[in-house]
């Protein structure tokens, strides 16, 4: 049991300051709560009826106590802040705090640190783990995928189509094309609870299917615009009716240079007996390596119509999506936006080389 503390020692002049501030409605709670337990202490209450009475914890009335005895009124309307220690940031604590995240690994056999985590494992606050990997730009929570080619022809077709992107031939269009497969006509099962304050649109994550369609594209890459047909398939047959399609809306006696995947649709049998005729002699196909879609501009273009329209839509039929389809590339063309390349051929294969390199070391 706690021995029973004397009366605090209030003069007349605080005691009738602190009973104002009590009764004072514009008195912050936290003034008016320390005003409370200095009077109470004041009339002898015990200090663990005063916690109990306040709700508060006993260490927090006998320092208040403490605190008014000094300072008087300062303490009841002062910020009263904890005097601590704090750990300093040296630099050796900072490289064994980056050399724990970079070469270790949790011992409950977990993937990767976390800031508490490694806090709790090194014995420092967690903010000193955030602050070092805030300065090294160290972000153990995210992972980033790659791949890495093995056409044997990489390097020659890198400088074929970066060239293409920075230096493109005088008088000629350079099209970047392919096609974004099965898209989904989706209705979801419920209705949608739009986007409130503080709250996202919500959306049933079960929905139902109404159809697909593919969505055929050229992309060209000085001024934006975007060439499109939706059809049922991504055949050879409708990759040539798109091919069909795309000249009818191509200047005439102008070169074509054609950007595209290594799809097995674009090398067809059906797609070479296209290109025989003499008038077809202008159109010129370019073959990213394999493994390789990110150097086609338009799958940068496919990215937009995902996330923008595609994505959280809400569609009844494979017709309602076409048809809102069209009317976003129909507003995309009223102003294109070309995207800028800037990376060069030598620098994207001195990347790859390194990333080549740490897959072999292992580091």
């Amino acid at each position: 049991m706690f021995s029973a503390a004397a009366p605090l020692v209030v003069r007349a002049d605080q005691k009738r300051e602190l009973e104002l501030l009590v009764r004072n409605g514009n008195s912050p709670q936290k003034v008016a709560l320390r005003c409370r337990l200095v009077l109470l202490a004041q009339q002898g209450v015990a200090n663990q009826s005063i916690a109990e009475q306040l709700n508060v914890s006993r260490p927090t009335v006998l320092a208040l106590r403490a605190a008014f005895a000094k300072d008087g009124m300062a303490a009841v309307r002062g910020i009263r802040r904890r005097k601590r220690s704090p750990r300093v940031l040296t630099p050796e604590l900072e490289q064994k705090i980056l050399d724990a995240t970079l070469k270790t690994r949790p011992g409950d056999g977990s993937t990767h640190w976390s800031v508490r985590t490694l806090a709790h494992h090194m014995g420092v606050s967690r903010t000193i783990v955030h602050r070092v990997w805030q300065r090294h730009d160290v972000q153990p929570h995210r992972v980033e995928r790659f791949k890495l080619s093995k056409d044997p022809q990489f390097e020659e077709k890198v400088r074929d189509i970066v060239g293409l992107y920075l230096n493109p031939p005088d008088r000629a269009l350079v099209l970047c094309v392919d096609e974004k497969s099965q898209i989904q006509a989706l209705d979801r099962t419920a209705p949608i609870l739009p986007l409130r304050p503080g709250l996202p649109e919500r959306q049933t994550h079960d929905y139902k299917r109404h159809g697909t369609t593919t969505l055929f594209a050229a992309f060209n890459i000085l001024n934006g615009k975007v060439i499109g047909t939706c059809q049922e398939r991504h055949g050879s047959r409708d990759f040539v009716r798109f091919l069909n399609h795309l000249e009818k809306h191509l200047p005439t006696e102008q070169q074509v240079h054609l950007i595209m995947d290594n799809y097995c649709t674009h090398k067809s049998a059906d797609v070479q007996r296209w290109l025989k005729p003499k008038k077809r002699n202008r159109f010129f196909f370019h073959f990213t390596p394999t493994s390789s879609s990110w150097l086609n501009q338009v799958e940068r273009f496919f990215a937009l119509i995902t996330g923008r329209m595609i994505r959280r839509g809400t569609f009844h039929s494979a017709h309602e999506l076409e048809t809102a389809i069209y009317q976003w590339l129909a507003h995309w063309n009223g102003a294109p936006k070309p995207f800028v390349w800037k990376a060069s051929a030598d620098l994207i294969l001195d990347k790859v080389r390194r990333c080549k390199e740490l897959s072999r070391t292992g580091d």
